[in-house]
């Protein structure tokens, strides 16, 4: 549970104006801007409730843009973005995160002098006082900050699930761990999360779901390796692949590394080699591999899995998992400025390169081999028109089924949407590499 506890409230909702200021206003990550703001806080909690409030403002942030227009004959502009941005922490705070109310009309408007904007402390008190009283007013959840090319597209892919995918996108996900079954049961796990008064629900595998989301110091045994943070779309990737025991398995855009410790968690003989193109990312999968102590059953290399002259030695792998480079449009629940930077030219661009994947990494699999293509998309663009399109041009390819534990069949395919199962919006297509003859 979030508390307003531990250090200054008013720097707190400062610091998360001037993120929110920076990631709406002027285009920056969020991911980026958190990283170097949060450092100025030294309590968890504070930066916890930084972190909660810039994903709450940008999950939906024509909500409070439309409830400035409805309050105020003159709203702040752009040019005004951090007062702007903080009038969003404010009545984030109250709807939905239900701080305790004076504690957040308070220090949102001390936060205001703060950041140097003394004159509109009565504003910023009047109308936070007035969502108190009266509640923000309802936004009909088809009205979304998504650009209005990409609301087309979706509409066009999904118009019975159109509202429904805006929706979920604008609500908090559930937190996903995966117990590290070479460690512990699954049931253990769960035990040692009641006996530590954190409720988990068992999903499917190695899969727990926690309503609310913690700091994963505050779980038993994450620093020992007994479990890891991963949606339940991304868990089923491995059971979507099903290696054969000891396979030679490429995972071939590995970062950050839970699909790669999956696998490895699976099967004990399993050799694997994770590949990324950034090295700075691929040290993220050294060091996830290193906390599950698995970092000696995979080899690492730093190379880009469309030029397999620079880093394939010829071997064939049994079994490839290619979780392409995509829109990120599954999963902005948990992303959600992603559509904010997204530009309809990027899509052009991804999809010309999940194409170069497919085609390249198709070389390296062994006749009988499996290629499981994976992306966090909802766009057929990218998903069941990219598979078809491959299949189209690859006279040895052969789509296998998948069961309705992966969502809605599309022939060449399986897709989950939003928020289905408690996870994330993910497609997969499991490709056979046919014997020759």
């Amino acid at each position: 549970m979030l508390t307003t506890a531990g250090g200054s409230g008013a720097q707190t909702r400062a610091i998360a104006a001037r993120v929110l200021d920076a990631v709406l206003h002027r285009g920056r990550s969020l991911k980026a801007e958190l990283a170097a703001s949060l450092p100025a806080l030294r309590d968890p909690r504070d930066r916890a409730l930084v972190e909660a409030i810039c994903f709450a403002v940008l999950r939906q942030p024509l909500r409070y843009e439309r409830t400035l227009e409805a309050w105020m004959p003159r709203p702040p502009s752009a040019r005004d973005g951090e007062l702007r941005a903080l009038l969003y922490v404010g009545l984030a705070q109250l709807d939905p995160l239900r701080l305790p109310e004076h504690a957040a009309v308070a220090s949102t408007v001390e936060a205001a002098r703060a950041l140097g904007h003394p004159h509109q402390a009565g504003l910023v008190n009047a109308l936070l006082r007035r969502a108190q009283r009266d509640g923000l007013p309802a936004l009909d959840p088809t009205h979304s900050h998504w650009p209005s090319w990409l609301r087309g597209r979706l509409r066009r892919d999904w118009p019975e699930h159109y509202a429904a995918i805006l929706a979920a996108s604008a609500l908090p996900p559930p937190m996903w761990l995966r117990v590290n079954a070479l460690r512990e049961p699954v049931q253990a796990y769960r035990a040692r999360l009641a006996e530590a008064g954190i409720e988990a629900l068992a999903g499917p595998g190695a899969a727990l779901r926690l309503e609310q989301a913690m700091p994963v110091a505050a779980l038993p045994g994450f620093d020992e390796g007994l479990v890891s943070v991963q949606d339940l779309s991304a868990q089923q990737v491995a059971d979507a692949l099903a290696p054969a025991p000891g396979a030679r398995v490429l995972d071939a855009c590995a970062a950050p590394g839970g699909k790669s410790a999956h696998l490895l968690e699976r099967d004990p003989q399993l050799r694997l080699t994770a590949l990324d193109i950034d090295a700075a990312r691929l040290r993220r999968v050294e060091d996830t591999l290193r906390r599950l102590g698995l970092s000696e059953r995979a080899v690492l290399r730093a190379a880009d899995a469309a030029e397999p002259a620079a880093w394939w030695d010829g071997r064939a792998f049994d079994a490839i998992v290619l979780d392409a480079p995509c829109s990120a449009t599954g999963i902005v629940r948990r992303q959600p400025d992603v559509v904010l930077h997204r530009r309809e030219t990027d899509l052009a661009a991804l999809v010309g390169l999940q194409a170069r994947l497919l085609d390249a990494l198709w070389t390296t699999l062994a006749p009988g081999g499996t290629l499981l293509y994976a992306t966090c998309s909802i766009l057929q663009d990218e998903n069941e028109h990219q598979v078809r399109a491959f299949l189209e041009r690859t006279a040895d390819a052969r789509v296998e089924p998948l069961d309705a534990r992966y969502g809605h069949d599309r022939e060449v395919g399986r897709q989950r949407l939003p928020g289905e199962d408690g996870g994330d919006g993910f497609f997969y297509a499991r490709l056979r590499r046919a014997p020759p003859g």
